[in-house]
């Protein structure tokens, strides 16, 4: 996405080279003893802008990304970075490698071609993998009412090469096997990078029964072996030490995941965990221990209520107390060395921060942090064997992306390059809001300003799940909308996920009711605290924030003036009935999730048609968007067709996008480019 020239890229690197220069002048040191110096960037050298600038056209969030990605080799001696050099409308891709010694030096270029590239890493401190997304169409006889009718999809099938930097030689990983290569459309998943084999790695591909298989796989020449099997519904593994010890397999539907462990290649699977693929997170993996047949996971037990990190004997099944944990927080992913080894646990609080197991780390990421001026999430993503050495991917509400490389001995952070060369000044700020509700508790809600900070209309954008959580980072479709004009409130009402489980119980059978005035008392305290338009206020979002969108047009016709609504649900008891029919666990494990968190038909049927908004179309006053994918399975394109039929039905004015072959919400970037254009002009036209 949106591509400017390497010139204009580098401009937000200088400009804060500049900022942190007179900082340190000022100060000296920047904080806990550590100081940063800060190369890599050269420019103009202009001063900060104080105003803000023109926004960014909507056409801008779409444009290619100037840098895809960045890696460091293991050994920590080169960064691999991955760049879009299009011109002159020929779209290629390369390689930079940068001497880890010598960032600001000169690059040497592998070029990789006109390829769709999904992730880069090194295999080895010579070779790269990378992943390709290759489009093809795939085609067949569907039934429509009595006839057949020939149906395209277009689909992306998955490659994994492997590149020679020092030659620029490549080779397909699984390359020797034609039939495979002609049949399988995934060969590109790696389970393990095998840090103690350089010359190999763990890759899964299914078998021509259906199983998904772990093999063996030479980097150098891309010959594989098989090493494990699982199932139809296996899809994924951990390993130690190249051994499988983990392995998730779904449901039928695949609507559950089923994780197993055990402890040796020669012991027993047993399952250990499972949960609904639809809700957050209450398990996943980390890395083996130096001791056999224990790992590190980040688990939820019975009775707790946040997600920490612990130890797990994979022969018990017992888990060991919390090392890394926080009241009211859930950690979020681990950060590990090139080793694969455990260095800390990531929390949002509201932006990224980690519990480090060596605790000068602090220390160093704070003062990364400061670089930013507190505005970014600072995650090192790749670390080297010493630990010394990482590369930072930085994100934030007004940052896309940027690559810093860090050396901890030499206090250097070094500018690598930018996802984009949008400019923080066009591009809208982020407040985070406390916001007190009319029972009186405390969300945290985001409100982000336009780039003008002029008073004006409201978007509240409400986030899917609902069990997951907004967090202080970028976000493209708040961005359109501040571009335009237009302020956007973001609440993590009760019923989120990420700030424990008492607070996500907060929300169970009160769709339709608490987790609604939740959103309604955020929009209520942003218009308060900043003047916003009161008479010109709107409401959407995708899969659980679709339904909020429709019901937030239930309950208060007087206050939301356009409703748009992406793979929502318009009927919960529709939904349940959906949930049970297709859930296939012996026990109704998934169906009986979603009864606990709506309600029980039995019991709660009056309550359960109140909140659904198909049932109440009569009552919603503004135009409403609907937008389905024709192939989603986590919300069936049943809801929005029926939601359709009955806002039609009342006499209401409706507006129903249907995206042929597309899931949940995803769309490629040119249907997003599409629809945000919908969006916008019906905003447009309701807040006129």
């Amino acid at each position: 996405m949106r591509h400017r020239s390497k010139a204009t890229s580098r401009r937000r690197a200088d400009i804060r080279h500049e900022r942190l220069v007179d900082d340190l002048s000022r100060r000296g040191l920047l904080g806990f003893g550590v100081g940063i110096a800060v190369s890599g960037v050269v420019g103009s050298g202009q001063a900060r802008a104080r105003e803000a600038g023109q926004p960014h056209s909507l056409e801008a969030f779409f444009t290619p990304d100037a840098v895809v990605a960045a890696a460091l080799s293991p050994g920590g001696d080169r960064v691999a970075v991955l760049r879009n050099i299009s011109e002159n409308s020929t779209r290629r891709l390369a390689v930079e490698v940068v001497d880890a010694a010598d960032p600001t030096g000169p690059r040497r270029v592998v070029p990789v071609g006109d390829h769709e590239v999904e992730t880069l890493a090194w295999a080895n401190d010579r070779r790269v993998l990378m992943r390709l997304a290759i489009p093809v169409t795939a085609g067949g006889n569907v039934s429509i009412g009595s006839k057949l009718a020939s149906r395209k999809i277009s689909l992306h099938s998955r490659r994994m090469i492997s590149v020679d930097l020092d030659t620029g030689d490549a080779v397909v990983l699984f390359g020797n096997e034609r039939n495979r290569q002609r049949e399988s459309l995934n060969l590109g998943a790696v389970i393990d990078y095998l840090p103690h084999d350089p010359d190999h790695v763990l890759m899964a591909a299914r078998e021509y029964s259906g199983r998904l298989a772990l093999h063996r796989v030479s980097v150098e020449t891309g010959r594989a072996s098989l090493v494990d099997t699982g199932n139809t519904n296996t899809l994924t593994w951990a390993t130690r030490e190249g051994v499988p010890v983990m392995r998730v397999d779904t449901n039928a539907r695949g609507s559950m995941f089923n994780i197993f462990v055990r402890a040796s290649e020669q012991g027993a699977w047993k399952r250990v965990w499972r949960q609904s693929i639809e809700q957050a997170r209450s398990f996943f993996w980390i890395a083996p221990t130096e001791r056999p047949g224990v790992a590190l996971v980040a688990a939820r037990l019975d009775g707790e209520d946040v997600m920490s990190i612990r130890e797990l004997d994979l022969e018990s099944l017992v888990f060991g107390p919390p090392r890394a944990s926080r009241p009211g927080l859930d950690v979020s992913a681990p950060l590990l060395d090139a080793r694969g080894n455990f260095m800390g646990g990531l929390f949002y609080a509201p932006r990224a921060q980690y519990d480090f197991v060596d605790g000068d780390m602090a220390a160093h990421h704070q003062a990364m942090n400061r670089f930013f001026d507190d505005e970014c999430n600072v995650m090192l993503e790749t670390a080297d064997r010493a630990r010394n050495r990482f590369v930072v991917h930085v994100t934030g509400p007004r940052e896309p992306g940027a690559w810093y490389l860090y050396d901890k001995s030499a206090r250097n952070f070094a500018y690598i390059g930018s996802r984009t060369g949008m400019e923080t000044d066009r591009l809208g700020p982020i407040e985070v809001l406390a916001v007190p509700t009319r029972d009186g508790a405390v969300l945290e809600a985001f409100l982000t300003a336009p780039p003008s900070r002029l008073p004006g209309p409201l978007v509240a954008l409400v986030h899917g799940g609902p069990e997951v959580r907004d967090i202080y980072d970028w976000d493209r479709q708040a961005q359109i909308l501040a571009a335009q004009g237009w302020w956007v409130v973001q609440p993590n009402f009760r019923g989120s996920g990420g700030f424990g489980k008492a607070f996500a119980r907060e929300g169970y059978r009160r769709w339709g009711e608490r987790m609604q005035e939740d959103v309604e008392d955020a929009v209520a305290h942003a218009v308060r605290t900043h003047g916003l338009d009161a008479g010109r206020i709107a409401i959407m979002g995708s899969s659980y924030g679709g339904y909020a969108a429709l019901m937030g047009a239930v309950m208060r016709p007087d206050l939301y003036k356009a409703a748009i609504a992406i793979c929502g649900v318009g009927d919960l008891g529709d939904m349940l009935d959906y949930e049970r029919r297709d859930d296939d666990s012996p026990d109704s494990y998934v169906y009986r999730l979603w009864v606990d968190r709506i309600g029980d038909p039995q019991t709660d049927r009056a309550m359960i048609e109140a909140a659904s908004p198909r049932r109440r179309a009569a009552e919603i006053a503004c135009p409403v968007l609907l937008v389905h994918g024709e192939d989603d399975g986590v919300v069936p394109v049943l809801q929005s067709r029926r939601m359709n039929d009955a806002l039609k039905a009342a006499g209401k004015r409706v507006d129903y996008v249907e995206v042929s072959g597309a899931g949940h919400a995803d769309w490629e970037d040119d249907i997003e480019r599409s629809l945000m254009r919908r969006y916008v002009s019906l905003l447009a036209t309701a807040f006129a």
